[in-house]
Formats: structure tokens, sequence, C-alpha cells
């Protein structure tokens, strides 16, 4: 394999809830006024990611892991994952509140829907003032208090709200009830899955006059009740690898680049950037590769040396 660090073009999706923020904070090339996410990378089945640079231009990510399934995933990951990719990378623009929504682990989601199931998290780039992040219940709940409220239309009263601003993180297991709220610009990272529940669509229409469908009895049996611990802190040491989350699916680290450092790894699995703020550049083999804040990049795991330079934040991303 020619290594060399690749980007694909983003898969962009528009939704009812979305916005511009894509476009006019992040640069995607779009023309929708409702455009809600920004797909950047991506092995989920009719949404696979394709090259946008280099020698492999053209080609989509499935065809590279079936070609170079190793080089890229690395050892370790393959044998896990088989030619699969396991993590999905999107950017997401809330114009409007999003539904509130759960994902099945990754029994339930296996046993209905043959997929992964949906661990995911938020690092948040932008947030208008007063925003809002909806995550778990208030307090223990249960299963019948959950669905009178939601019968009541009083669903919010018993979940917790949290005001949000950038640079927030949100680790989001699955089982946990949620929403991104209205004037929110989001990193998304999550399990290869695009199992959703969705419980409450705050009884919007969409441009057909028709409300979205709900998944009420789905999840019953996904949802969590207990109380959860999802908002994550975090250091910021420059140019340093600052642990955010560690979970089996994913660890993500926070890098604050300031000026230029070397990085080195062990060979045994991918690694993935995404540019948060500012800009940074990738140096390997002698060539250079520049980035920008929107941008997302993966380095395949034969990709053992290279150096970082520039002037912005990064969101560093691997298998464990």
């Amino acid at each position: 394999m020619n290594l060399y660090p690749i980007q694909f073009h983003p898969i962009l999706k528009e939704r009812i809830w979305g916005g511009t923020k894509l476009k006019t904070v992040l640069g995607k090339d779009i023309t929708s006024d409702i455009t809600g996410e920004s797909w950047e990378l991506s092995g989920v089945k009719g949404d696979v990611s394709v090259v946008a640079n280099g020698e492999y231009e053209g080609k989509s990510l499935q065809e590279l892991l079936d070609e170079f399934p190793n080089e890229i995933l690395g050892e370790k990951i393959h044998e896990r994952f088989g030619n699969e990719f396991p993590l999905l990378f999107k950017f997401l623009d809330a114009r409007e509140d999003l539904s509130i929504q759960v994902h099945p682990n990754d029994d339930l989601a296996k046993k209905r829907h043959n997929s992964f199931g949906k661990t995911e998290m938020w690092y948040v780039m932008q947030a208008d003032f007063d925003s809002r992040i909806i995550v778990g219940f208030k307090h223990r709940s249960r299963r019948e208090e959950y669905l009178f409220n939601l019968q009541q239309n009083s669903l919010l009263d018993i979940l917790d709200t949290v005001k949000t601003k950038a640079g927030d993180v949100f680790f989001l297991e699955t089982g946990t009830v949620h929403a991104i709220g209205a004037g929110v610009l989001i990193a998304e990272i999550q399990q290869t899955s695009d199992i959703t529940y969705r419980l409450y669509d705050f009884d919007r229409k969409d441009a057909n006059g028709n409300k979205r469908d709900l998944h009420v009895d789905l999840a019953l049996d996904a949802i969590n009740y207990e109380v959860t611990d999802t908002q994550k802190s975090y250091s910021d040491r420059q140019n340093e690898a600052n642990t955010i989350v560690d979970c089996p699916y994913f660890h993500t680290s926070f890098i604050p680049v300031n000026g230029e450092f070397n990085v080195s790894k062990n060979g045994e699995r991918f690694t993935v950037y995404m540019c948060v703020e500012g800009h940074f550049s990738l140096e390997f083999d002698n060539k250079k590769y520049e980035y920008k804040m929107g941008d997302t990049v993966l380095v395949p795991a034969a990709m053992k040396e290279y150096k970082i330079d520039g002037f912005g934040s990064v969101l560093e991303v691997f298998v464990p």
C-alpha cells in the first residue's frame, strides 16, 4: 500500500432540524438550509465513504479495507472486526432540537437489527447562547413513570438538561436518553451503527405535513432508567494527547496543537484526527498535508512515525 493520510468526501444529510453551520462555520460545500449532518468517515452500508485525495481517490473505504485490511486497520483491529470499519465520525448542526432518542446496546441491536449498538460521544465545537443538551434522567426512573410522562407530553420534566458551551464533552453509553439542543454544533464519534429509537419529536411535522415515526415500544427495553454521569472533564496540556473518553469501542484524546511535535505509533491500530478548532498539518515521508477546522483524516495503522504542526485543537481517536 502507498501510505499517506486519507481524507474522504463528506456524506451530507438533510435533516428536519438541520441548518447552515456546516457551511458557514466548517466550510462544507452545501447549498441546503437544513443540512444537519456531515458523515466524515463511514463504513455504514449504503453510506460508505469515498476517498477524496491521493492515489486512492475515488475508491471506497470498503474497497481499501478489502485490499489492505492490516495496513489500514492494523492487525489487532482486523482480527476483532474483520474488514468492517468499526467507527463512524460525523459533524452535526442542530438549528432546532433533535428528537429525544435512545440507542440499543450491542446485544439488543444484534438481536433486532443484526447491527452494532451505538455508544457515542459529543465534542461541542460551537454553541449559541443558552443552548442545551438533554442527557438522561434527573432522578432514578422506571418504565411506568417514563410512559406516563411521555403520554402526558411532559417527558422533559423528568429528563436532565445541561447548558452547554464550546469544549464541552458528553459520553453517551447505550441506553442513555438524549437529545442535542438547538444552536449546538458538535463533532460526534460513535460505533458503526445507524440504529436510533425516537421517543419524542416535539410534535413537529416534515415538509409534507407528516410527523416522523416514533419507536416507543422498541425503546422500552433499551432505556437505562438510572441516573447517568455523561459530561466529561479533561486536561489541556499542549502537544499532548489528553484522554477524554476511554471505553471498549474508542479512545478519544484532546490535543491542543501549539507548534510542532512528533508522533510515534506501534502499527497495531488506525488513528483518526478531527480538527475542531484552528488548523494543523501532518508531515509524513517528507510530504506535508494541511487541515483546518472541520476536516477529518484517517491515518492508516502502518503509518507509524509522523510529525504534527500548527495552532488549533484536534481530537485523536483510535480503537483500544
